[in-house]
């Protein structure tokens, strides 16, 4: 019996700008938790919610959420050697990190049920962004299942045509507005931001911010019918939640001591031992042995030590403005910069902000270089790419090396956001650019100093970017109506917050924003203090940066390849590629040059020697050109008769110079003159209709003019064995060394 399927709509928007959006349940996956999808046009994804019980022996809440992008839903087949989905796409790793971020913080904090979450594709209309709709669904799953959450989510993206905010922008609008802003929220609060812009100005994203929790009201409104109509009831689970009389105890023992840390210990290494030091001794202490079992369990005495921690530094700030490194709420710390650190690479640009290090270094490419991407997004490659790297001695610690983490990535695109808007167009800069973020040190930020480090790189480099970009992490500690805002986080500060808020943009706006906040009552006022303190923080970074290099080199580094953009005819493409490649392929290993050629006829020829670019440039153009009247063009005799010389003046294409054109005397034998295989300089002053080409070697003797030259023209008749002359393709209808001219016409080979 076919199960029963029921449907819930929310409308986004008013007027004649609004988008419906369906949820559906009860067909699909029905020994999941709770199974939704979610639909916008035809793009529709899949979202399972399940809850399993607890691994013996954990300590913390394993949340999962995966997404997988099934190409089947665009219609394509995958490009891997196996034809069928391998690791996930950075689209799908990024996807999943922005559902990730908005659900767990709602989950109950003594939870330790392994809960996970799946979405993958089912439909692709090429039209409608997926990553929205995946955070929807998985909240609705969620919300159905019998998993315990403080829910629900709902998620917009919001975009700015003509000054006007737009919902749930199509592909082709996202192309064209200045904010793709992507944000999640409960019924009271924002909870998760992530946003690319094009220099947004503060006032306008604290506009944005606000219209898009006002749009997602209507989403979590079906959330909340569908959970009415068919939720199931949740789960009891073991609480692990810590006695009263253990915390009681642990923030009596505690408290003080850690004040007198905080008081005399503010560099990372040096707190962190101490701090280390007292738990162990607190912790052995609540845990030891009594008369038949321990007091405490140790994971239990350790998570209380951590909340006691957690609510010391935070009272410190709200209370004396004290940070755990003695720093003011908006101080920054300590700057210095260097760059062209690397010799040979294309650019380099270090960026030290107090214990955070990152060394970004800067490739150049020509357009093959872009990156192919096989994903269900219409984007076919891209030709700025930005990689960072966390490797564990930045932190102190020894770990395995296993490949880039869901951190990474997510940092790495961050970065890229935020310096896409200042990157020159193709047209102007026909380069592929990638740039790698190495975190040598961390203590928070780091992802900001990558687009520091990224700027002071790109200038290093010599490209023109519109502006230089640079970022700043903020934070936020509130209890009740009291609160601190925090400029330049560092990593203990990231972590016991209730806020994590990255802003990197230039002295005109903001270009890119990623926000996760851990409560609730985050108010428009405070939103617009922290744009506003994070401005204040991005203009001082900016100006301590262009200390260094106030603007972009004005040349490329000397490593840097030159690329010149040569325009050829689209039908001679295939003359220049030659069969097989041969043509082309030969101009490289002659030249030395990188050749590109792209389907509109654009050639981008790449090379860091000066004179092997302008010997491709010629070769090219010699496959391309056509000839020209007037003009000079060395070239070779190929061919020498009685009554003149056949000379090649470009590639498969020669014409002829009449013996009486060819010397400022007179000449009886035009052997006298040139021989076989001879270079000479000649003009064309003639082209017929047939294509027939007649040069003068005469005119360039004299330095005629074009109309002196024909004026000038004296063939002086018919010599012996020959007669008039005309221009001939080399090897065309007539072999050379015959003695029957003017065959074949003047054509290529």
């Amino acid at each position: 019996m076919k199960p029963e399927t029921k449907q819930f709509q929310a409308v986004l928007g008013t007027g004649d700008n609004t988008r419906q959006v369906t949820f559906e349940t009860g067909k699909l996956a029905s020994q999941a938790g709770g199974a939704v999808t979610v639909r916008l046009g035809d793009t529709m994804v899949f979202a399972a919610a399940t809850m399993s019980d607890v691994r013996e022996g954990i300590d913390f809440f394993p949340l999962s959420v995966e997404y997988e992008e099934r190409m089947y839903a665009g219609g394509k087949i995958p490009g891997s050697f196996f034809r069928r989905e391998g690791r996930p796409s950075e689209d799908a790793i990024l996807t999943a990190r922005l559902t990730d971020r908005p659900l767990r913080p709602l989950f109950p904090k003594d939870l330790r049920n392994e809960v996970q979450v799946i979405m993958f594709s089912l439909s692709i209309d090429g039209e409608n962004p997926i990553d929205i709709l995946a955070v929807n669904a998985a909240s609705a799953a969620v919300m159905i299942s019998d998993i315990p959450w403080n829910g629900p989510v709902g998620a917009v993206r919001i975009g700015r045509i003509n000054n006007q905010f737009i919902i749930n922008p199509t592909f082709a609008q996202i192309e064209e507005s200045t904010l793709d802003l992507r944000l999640a929220g409960s019924r009271e609060a924002i909870l998760m931001v992530e946003c690319g812009a094009k220099e947004i100005p503060e006032n306008v994203m604290v506009e944005a911010l606000q219209f898009g929790h006002q749009a997602i009201q209507s989403l979590i409104d079906a959330q909340l019918q569908m959970t009415a109509a068919v939720g199931k009831p949740k789960r009891d689970y073991p609480s692990f939640k810590l006695p009263e009389a253990l915390e009681a105890a642990m923030h009596d023992k505690a408290a003080g001591r850690l004040n007198e840390i905080l008081d005399t210990n503010h560099g990372k290494v040096e707190l962190n031992t101490a701090v280390d030091t007292l738990q162990n001794e607190l912790v052995a202490e609540l845990s030891a042995a009594g008369e038949s079992a321990p007091l405490y369990r140790e994971d239990q005495a350790k998570e209380a030590f951590h909340e006691t921690y957690k609510a010391v530094v935070r009272q410190r700030i709200l209370q004396h403005g004290k940070r755990p490194d003695g720093r003011a709420t908006r101080e920054i710390r300590p700057i210095w910069c260097e760059v062209g650190v690397s010799p040979r690479a294309h650019g380099s640009g270090l960026f030290t902000r107090g214990e955070t290090q990152v060394l970004t270094m800067a490739t150049l490419g020509t357009p093959k270089d872009a990156q192919e991407v096989d994903s269900l997004a219409p984007t076919a490659n891209k030709r700025y790419m930005h990689h960072y790297n966390f490797p564990p001695y930045s932190t102190g610690e020894v770990k395995p090396l296993r490949g880039q983490s869901r951190r990474e990535i997510g940092h790495g695109a961050l970065a890229e956001r935020a310096l896409i808007p200042v990157i020159p167009p193709e047209s102007a800069f026909p380069y592929t650019l990638r740039l790698v973020s190495e975190v040598l040190s961390s203590n928070g930020s780091s992802s900001m100093g990558s687009v520091c480090g990224s700027t002071l790189a790109l200038m290093d480099t010599g490209v023109p970017i519109t502006a230089p970009v640079a970022g700043v992490a903020m934070g936020l500690i509130k209890e009740g109506d009291t609160y601190a805002i925090l400029t330049d986080i560092q990593g203990l500060e990231d972590h016991l917050g209730d806020m994590d808020f990255k802003v990197a943009g230039t002295k005109t706006g903001i270009t890119a924003l990623q926000m996760d906040i851990k409560i609730s009552g985050l108010t428009a006022q405070i939103m617009s203090e922290a744009l506003a303190q994070a401005l204040e923080g991005r203009l001082s970074i900016l100006a301590q940066m262009l200390e260094i290099i106030p603007e972009p080199r004005p040349s490329l580094k000397p490593f840097a390849p030159r690329i010149i953009v040569v325009k050829i005819p689209v039908d001679k493409i295939g003359a220049v590629i030659g069969p097989g490649g041969k043509v082309i392929r030969g101009i490289q290993e002659e030249t030395g040059a990188t050749i590109d050629i792209q389907d509109d006829g654009s050639v981008y020829i790449a090379t860091n020697d000066g004179e092997s670019a302008r010997k491709a440039v010629e070769r090219i153009e010699g496959l391309t050109d056509s000839p020209v009247l007037g003009r000079i063009y060395t070239g070779k005799v190929v061919r020498i008769t009685d009554f003149g010389a056949f000379v090649e003046i470009m590639p498969n294409i020669d014409g002829m110079v009449h013996i009486s054109q060819l010397d400022s005397m007179r000449v009886n034998r035009v052997e006298d003159v040139v021989s076989m295989g001879d270079e000479v300089s000649v003009m064309v002053t003639g082209i017929d209709p047939q294509g027939k080409i007649r040069l003068s070697r005469l005119a360039v003797l004299e330095g005629w003019t074009l109309e002196e030259a024909v004026a000038n023209d004296r063939p002086g008749g018919p010599r012996p064995g020959g007669g008039g002359g005309g221009g001939r393709p080399s090897g065309g209808g007539e072999r050379r060394g015959g003695n029957t001219p003017n065959r074949g016409g003047d054509r290529r080979r």
